[in-house]
């Protein structure tokens, strides 16, 4: 059983597929996902699945690319959402320098939500986009050991793992470590804390290997753990089974 621990299956890319998709899924034994809001539309619908399909949870929060639109009526909206049941973190979160977003405007909303996070005890998670060390740093500052989470669509190498472990995060792989041109995140599979790794497709980006360049789905979460199973010399099962431990343990479910 596979659980994909960030997807984006509230997007308008998936409008009126998403009962086929997780059924799909749910063939491919991923029985398990978590559906990621990071806007008010993206929100309200990752809510929406997480009431009507069994097995759905949801992460929501405010992306850093939004920071600039993230507000006092914006902050008092999400701590009521956050309590929501089905509800298993905040994020995404965090900063994002590809896109040209005001750095203050991601700083401010970034820690805005650690704090909530905090205040809530839940874990969060964290978008990093060409901002490591200063995602680091603002982690670290803001004391995160206390509720943990998760660095998604981790891409960089074994010395930040290194660091955001001893922050208390755990590592999430998506598609981009069945990739030819990703060495440090294949070294990432082979080197994470088994009891620290996850699994993740962030559909509809990030499409694995045999399927790059095409849509992502959570279905093919497995691609991921293959490839990780690959790296680790592990049967698929194993990695699939411990995953999903480590993110029922995570996300307190039974």
């Amino acid at each position: 059983m596979f659980f994909d621990t960030h997807t984006h299956l509230n997007v308008e890319k998936f409008k009126g597929e998403e009962a086929a998709l997780i059924e799909e899924a749910r063939r491919q034994k991923v029985n398990q996902m978590a559906i990621v809001g990071f806007d008010t539309p993206t929100i309200k619908k990752a809510l929406e699945l997480t009431n009507n399909y069994e097995g759905v949870y949801a992460i929501i929060g405010w992306h850093p690319t939004d920071s600039e639109t993230y507000t006092d009526a914006v902050e008092e909206k999400l701590i009521q959402q956050l309590q929501t049941p089905g509800v298993v973190a905040m994020g995404e979160m965090g900063l994002d320098y590809y896109w040209d977003t005001p750095r203050e405007a991601q700083y401010t909303a970034f820690r805005r939500q650690i704090r909530v996070a905090k205040e809530l005890n839940l874990p969060i998670s964290i978008h990093n986009r060409d901002a490591t060390e200063d995602t680091y740093k603002i982690l670290k500052e803001e004391n995160i050991e206390s509720i943990g989470g998760i660095m998604h669509s981790f891409n960089v190498d074994t010395y930040w793992m290194e660091k955001f472990l001893d922050l208390g995060m755990h590592i999430s792989l998506s598609g981009v470590v069945t990739f030819k041109n990703a060495p440090e995140v294949k070294e990432v599979a082979k080197a994470v804390p088994f009891e620290k790794l996850l699994i993740e497709t962030d559909a509809p980006y990030l499409t694995p290997v045999p399927y790059r360049g095409k849509r992502n789905e959570p279905s093919y979460v497995r691609f991921v753990a293959e490839e990780i199973a690959k790296q680790r010399d592990l049967p698929v099962e194993e990695v699939a089974k411990q995953t999903t431990e480590n993110a029922h343990r995570l996300f307190r479910l039974s």
